[in-house]
């Protein structure tokens, strides 16, 4: 059989792995790409490539041996000016090089949101060593929210109390950066009521929104999620219409998350992937197509239909505590036995092949008919607790 498309993925964590099954469930080829071997969505794609996305020769190499139909980023450090150059040959970048560069440093991102969309958001600066983190922390007043302007999954941030802590919380971001720009993004802490992801698609047929999905994180990372958030008429128009209007900024076809903090009627933008999100995963039960078909739908050209969420649903995460390479996750049986006939359990076990402190190696979805988003929470959140990781 022809491939409906040839798809190089650049980064093949557990998001990764679900577009990957998503884009095969519908004929495509997939190329999974990765610093290191045996990543998630290498395990299920059709060929591989291990190099790091920062290294331009070796990203040229790998679209120039697949010669790929779509370009698909999984993660943010990339050498983005090399898909830039390659878009401008004629290669697709999902869902444009424009779309990746930005989105890449919150740096660019922020600007683009505040500075010439006039979007609602928290007071910032930015500093580049810790003496300027030191003087915009002096301007912009205490809670302060710090982080890389480049990282993923919460790494390198954290929330500066008074002067005392500046030091410490410059060291973190920079242990926690991505790529090689020592610059960090320094905000007003805002007192939020909760904060959301608006899943935005844009198509061919126009922008699409998934039910908004609320979540919860520590240390900067997600660890429940849960849909469909409950927003007041007037703060679900306004993030879609915040949303639409960045998206439409970017450009391309396919899936953004899209991130908000929301105090009663009020929306605040904070941040936004072009790709499938990490809370998103609540998406794998609680809608009838995930992100992550929506995401290679859109890229392919397919009809999106209307998004509908019809019972409430909730993702809890499993967590490593050390570094370890030999190890079994346990439990699934007990982690996947409902409390009761209303509840319907699930798991993704996402196959990475070491774990260290804080890493995400897992995930429990459920579904609760005819209840809450506090009942789904409590069952996803009691499902992971009977997961177990056995170190060896």
């Amino acid at each position: 059989m022809t491939p409906t498309a040839t798809i190089l993925l650049l980064g093949s964590g557990e998001l990764g792995r679900e577009f990957t099954i998503s884009a095969k469930r519908l004929g495509c080829r997939v190329i999974a790409c990765d610093s290191y071997a045996a990543a998630p969505a290498m395990q299920v794609a059709d060929e591989f490539e291990v190099f790091s996305m920062l290294d331009g020769h070796a990203l040229r190499a790998a679209i120039a041996k697949h010669q790929p139909d779509h370009i698909v980023p999984e993660v943010e450090a990339i050498r983005t000016e090399i898909l830039a150059e390659v878009e401008a040959e004629g290669y697709h970048v999902v869902p444009s090089a424009r779309a990746a560069q930005l989105t890449m440093n919150r740096d660019a991102i922020r600007d683009l949101a505040a500075s010439e969309l006039d979007l609602a958001t928290s007071c910032f600066e930015y500093a580049t060593s810790r003496d300027e983190l030191a003087a915009a922390a002096e301007r912009i007043g205490f809670p302060l929210v710090v982080k890389p302007v480049m990282s993923s999954s919460g790494k390198g941030q954290s929330t500066v109390r008074d002067a005392g802590g500046i030091d410490a919380a410059w060291d973190y971001a920079a242990a926690g950066m991505r790529g090689d720009r020592l610059r960090v993004i320094a905000e007003a802490f805002v007192d939020f009521d909760y904060e959301i992801t608006l899943l935005t698609v844009r198509h061919k047929g126009g922008v699409t929104f998934c039910p908004p999905i609320g979540h919860r994180q520590e240390r900067g990372d997600y660890r429940e999620s849960w849909q469909p958030a409950d927003m007041s008429p007037a703060a679900r128009a306004s993030a879609q219409q915040m949303a639409e209007k960045i998206v439409d900024a970017l450009g391309g076809h396919g899936i953004f998350g899209v991130e908000f903090f929301v105090k009663g009627d009020d929306v605040i933008f904070s941040e936004l992937s072009p790709r499938p999100h990490d809370t998103g995963m609540v998406t794998l039960i609680s809608q009838s197509l995930s992100e992550f078909d929506l995401h290679a739908r859109a890229i392919l050209g397919l009809p999106i239909p209307d998004i509908v969420v019809s019972d409430p649903s909730a993702s809890a995460v499993l967590l490593a505590d050390r570094d370890a390479e030999d190890f079994a996750i346990t439990g699934l049986a007990d982690a996947l036995t409902p409390p009761n006939v209303a509840t319907a359990l699930d798991a993704r076990l996402f196959g990475k092949p070491v774990t260290r402190p804080w890493r995400r190696m897992g995930v429990t979805l459920a579904k609760v008919a005819g209840g809450t988003t506090d009942d789904a929470r409590t069952a996803a959140v009691d499902a992971a607790a009977r997961l177990r990781i056995d170190y060896r």
